[in-house]
């Protein structure tokens, strides 16, 4: 991750969760805060959402909104996996990685398998040979997958990949959920339907994200088979999730999906996500380490030029990824300037 700052904090590229909240969104919380609406999920505007979702995805779907990607994550995954079942996944995945135990945490104690795959994505020949102990006792049961879209890696996961590790964890009746904390970006990249990313492709259960994309705290989980919903309703109670004002969860949400917001601000993060890579790939001491399908760029950038940039204020964090390997994230607000600048400092 690329951490930069000057005098006056300068985060430009850490994230994509740097950024505040496009213009449409804020107008919809303001819109939400006109009048009284009923507690918990039961307004007009969080129920009006299930509709909206279930025509985006082709298909009725559950959906409950919720305010963290965390939360979703390792609510969805305590639908589908029991204290003592597998959640498989790459050893780099969000859950693994950077969500301080909460999925074992909701699941009452479920084990994280980690696969290691290629290029922050794995594989289904390594998945089949990881799933074993079914029926034993003594080992920890088969239960779910979780893959990340984008991948971890700012790769996405192919239409075809996803089909395929999806029939692999059906044939051994496991279910399928997806993070897709940036869903919106890998939708663009891929340019396939909501539907044919997710249940079309066997995904189960989807973490719908929105916060990277524009919103200020809103994600979703969503599911395609309301057989999976289960108690979730108690345990988002129980786990402090069940907003009393989730209108406002709601109209971000909405203003989100609603006129193409979701997409464009994608688009527009993927262009620029393009244009600094290709930037980068300009200079001949620094590589690009994973192709940039969206908009997260890793790269390895010699210490005499992260030297140069802290000198000039900026603060490069590059022993967070495997390989040395620096992250830069565009997002739905970035600008040429923002570029520019950027690539100037390196340039000098």
């Amino acid at each position: 991750m690329a951490h930069i700052k000057t005098k006056r904090e300068r985060v430009k590229f850490a994230s994509d969760n740097v950024t505040g909240a496009c213009p449409e969104v804020l107008e919809a919380i303001l819109k939400a805060n006109n009048g009284d609406r009923t507690p918990y999920g039961n307004d007009e505007i969080s129920k009006s959402l299930q509709d909206k979702f279930s025509e985006i995805f082709e298909k009725e779907v559950v959906i409950f909104p919720t305010s963290s990607g965390t939360a979703a994550n390792a609510l969805a995954l305590s639908t589908m996996t029991p204290s003592f079942g597998n959640i498989y996944c790459h050893k780099l995945s969000h859950i693994n990685v950077d969500e301080c135990g909460a999925p074992e945490f909701y699941t009452g104690g479920a084990k994280l398998v980690n696969l290691n795959g290629i290029n922050g994505k794995i594989t289904p020949n390594e998945l089949d040979k990881s799933i074993k102990g079914k029926g034993i006792v003594h080992h920890t049961q088969p239960s779910s997958v979780s893959i990340t879209q984008l991948s971890e890696t700012g790769e996405t996961y192919k239409l075809d990949e996803i089909k395929k590790i999806s029939e692999i964890a059906h044939n051994h009746k496991l279910n399928t959920h997806m993070d897709g904390a940036r869903f919106a970006n890998a939708l663009v990249s891929l340019n396939c339907t909501p539907a044919e990313m997710t249940w079309k492709s066997g995904i189960d259960v989807l973490s719908f994200g929105a916060t990277k994309n524009g919103c200020l705290a809103a994600e979703a989980i969503i599911f395609f088979k309301p057989e999976l919903v289960g108690n979730l309703p108690f345990l988002m109670k129980r786990a402090g999730h069940l907003l009393s004002k989730m209108s406002f969860v709601s109209a971000q949400l909405d203003a989100y999906i609603s006129n193409g917001v979701w997409l464009k601000n994608a688009r527009h993060a993927n262009d620029m996500g393009k244009k600094l890579s290709e930037g980068l790939n300009h200079h001949k001491d620094i590589k690009i380490v994973y192709p940039t399908d969206a908009n997260e760029i890793f790269v390895k950038i010699p210490k005499y030029i992260i030297d140069q940039l802290n000198l000039q204020g900026y603060t490069i964090n590059d022993d967070e990824w495997d390989g040395n390997a620096v992250r830069l994230v565009t997002a739905w607000n970035t600008n040429l300037f923002d570029i520019e600048t950027f690539l100037n400092f390196i340039k000098s």
